[in-house]
């Protein structure tokens, strides 16, 4: 599925309904892993900020680009089964090799179908993605041309 957003808030509604989308899904084996793809500025965290809202998280969501990752618990919410305890923001972008995730317990909070996880630049971890992982990529595009010119517009692709 392809969509064009035109603007930043736009992309957070995407985000947003996209993660009260997933709330309401049946609960998987593991975690529910959101891998995103683009470049830098293209849209991934702008995207991320309005997925945190739509799983009701309030605090502010920056990158997590020097820490690598962020924790955020989900509380109980009227609005949404209670399928998830955990949102976990990772930003793979200054890792120099994959398994650098294993020193901050990635197969546990992967495996764990309590969490939903959501990883910027997740190219760079390819070889050790979860399958069925869904794919979130993002890039600048001049709407009329199809071309990546217009650093307001963006065509998120998303699918497996």
């Amino acid at each position: 599925m392809e969509i064009i957003t035109r603007n930043a808030a736009a992309t957070k509604k995407l985000g947003q309904n996209f993660a009260k989308k997933i709330l309401n899904q049946k609960k998987q084996k593991g975690a529910v892993v959101v891998a995103l793809e683009g470049d830098l500025g293209a849209g991934k965290t702008t995207f991320l900020q309005g997925f945190a809202k739509g799983l009701g998280i309030k605090e502010k969501i920056t990158s997590p680009t020097f820490v690598i990752l962020k924790r955020f618990q989900l509380f109980d919410c009227k609005r949404y089964p209670k399928n998830y305890k955990n949102f976990f923001h990772i930003d793979c972008y200054r890792l120099t090799k994959p398994e650098e995730l294993f020193d901050i317990g990635w197969r546990k909070i992967i495996y764990n179908p309590e969490n939903i996880v959501a990883i910027e630049w997740s190219e760079k971890i390819k070889k050790i993605m979860p399958r069925g992982a869904l794919k979130v990529k993002s890039q600048f595009i001049h709407p009329e041309l199809g071309r990546r010119v217009d650093k307001k517009t963006r065509k998120l692709t998303i699918g497996k």
